[in-house]
């Protein structure tokens, strides 16, 4: 009987107007929202923090190296003071080492755990020996994980391809357009690269209901089959954009954001390489182009000077209310 009721209390389904109370917490108080500096998703909140656990290979895989070095290092002193604390319960079965002492335990741990091979200390009775053999097989397995870790962080690919700060629209061929600067900063090219620009902003359904409407841009050049030189993605605003008639304000009130994507494959290790980037609407400026960055050199070359790539200059005087 007892068991049958604390099956029903742990096990138990929620009630339909619990799931509706968790339903409307969750809806009021939102997690999940987009990265308005580099087009990632980010989380909000401990609890979501934690919740990056459930897939510990990838939360150890994307951190920054500090983060996973630190990991390790904590981890790597756990274990350590796990097993000082096994020793210490098993009385005096370390030889040469002071009776009670919790860094002669500790060390003698890390001489285990590294198989460094021991000095004046060593095990002398069958339970620390049974908790040698059992920490020489944790420093296998420790071991083996973070080098794995390790090697599949140094082997992905990493990309470094810079976005100008901000978008502009200006005229081009008489359409305004929006456009985006983005530049490789590797020596190495990345092939067949394509770039793919996207529009995000709240919208009213007939029926009333909210949702986060995304468009595709359509660009006038969205591929390149080498990216090495400053690459500038144009959108032109015309009768089938959906940016057509839009202004600053209803932009603001539709939180619109501008997200491009570029993708491509690493010419030195043939693997596919992916960034993006996300412009809030205060970062996209009207009546802006950019400054001209390629010159011509007297020896007859042509350069990029990135000293001016994130630089825009005013292309009309009044600024007009809407994109017409």
């Amino acid at each position: 009987m007892l068991r049958r009721s604390l099956v029903k209390f742990f096990f138990r389904k929620p009630t339909a107007q619990q799931r509706l109370q968790t339903s409307r917490s969750q809806k009021q108080s939102p997690k999940i929202q987009v990265a308005f500096q580099n087009g990632s998703f980010q989380v909000s909140g401990l609890d979501d923090w934690l919740a990056h656990w459930q897939e510990p290979y990838y939360f150890l895989i994307t951190i920054p190296w500090a983060g996973f070095i630190l990991i390790a290092t904590l981890v790597y002193g756990l274990i350590n003071t796990l097993f000082a604390v096994a020793y210490l319960l098993g009385g005096n079965g370390i030889a040469n080492a002071s009776p009670g002492s919790f860094w002669d335990a500790f060390f003698f741990s890390v001489q285990t755990l590294g198989a460094i091979g021991y000095g004046a200390m060593h095990p002398i009775t069958p339970y620390a020996h049974f908790l040698v053999t059992l920490e020489a097989l944790t420093s296998i397995l420790f071991t083996a994980l973070v080098t794995g870790l390790a090697f599949a962080r140094f082997s992905l690919p990493s990309v470094r391809v810079m976005f100008s700060d901000f978008a502009v629209i200006t005229p081009y061929n008489g359409v305004p357009t929006l456009m985006i600067r983005a530049a490789n900063q590797r020596r190495n090219k990345i092939l067949e690269a394509k770039l793919q620009m996207y529009f995000l902003r709240d919208e009213i359904s007939i029926e009333g209901t909210a949702i986060r409407h995304i468009y595709t841009l359509p660009l006038l050049r969205d591929h390149t089959p080498s990216f090495n030189l400053p690459w500038t993605a144009m959108h032109p605003i015309n009768e089938h954009s959906p940016l057509r008639g839009a202004t600053l304000e209803s932009l603001r009130q539709t939180k619109a954001v501008l997200l491009v994507a570029l993708t491509g494959v690493d010419e030195t290790v043939a693997q596919a390489l992916h960034a993006r980037h996300t412009y809030s609407v205060d970062e996209i400026l009207w009546n802006q182009a950019f400054v001209d960055i390629f010159y011509d050199s007297e020896d007859g070359h042509r350069y990029v000077d990135f000293t001016h790539f994130h630089e825009v200059t005013s292309t009309i005087q009044s600024e007009e209310a809407s994109i017409q």
